[in-house]
């Protein structure tokens, strides 16, 4: 599953953000779509505490990595996370 870590969108990631990327995989490794979400708010609330503020794009993509080899159910539950996650950086960004 690491093989995500190669992929050439992230080349131009800060690494500090790269790092709770890491963590993130990490901890999502093995584990179903519906458990996505709860990690991700970590992730996100983790890096404001620090004055890091993931991009729309920067989730995405960290969700669009975490969605292969996962099964079509799966993907579609990661696609509602999507969905929560960026609603939640667009509020956070309007605070």
């Amino acid at each position: 599953m690491n093989e995500w870590i190669n992929n050439p969108l992230l080349k131009n990631i800060d690494p500090i953000k790269l790092e709770l990327i890491q963590k993130a995989a990490g901890q999502v490794s093995g584990k179903s779509g519906k458990d996505l979400a709860p990690i991700m708010l970590a992730l996100i609330t983790s890096a404001n505490r620090q004055g890091i503020q993931f991009s729309q794009n920067e989730i995405s993509l960290i969700l669009e990595i975490l969605k292969e080899g996962k099964s079509e159910e799966e993907q579609a539950q990661i696609d509602k996370t999507i969905q929560m996650v960026n609603l939640l950086v667009q509020k956070n960004m309007k605070s």
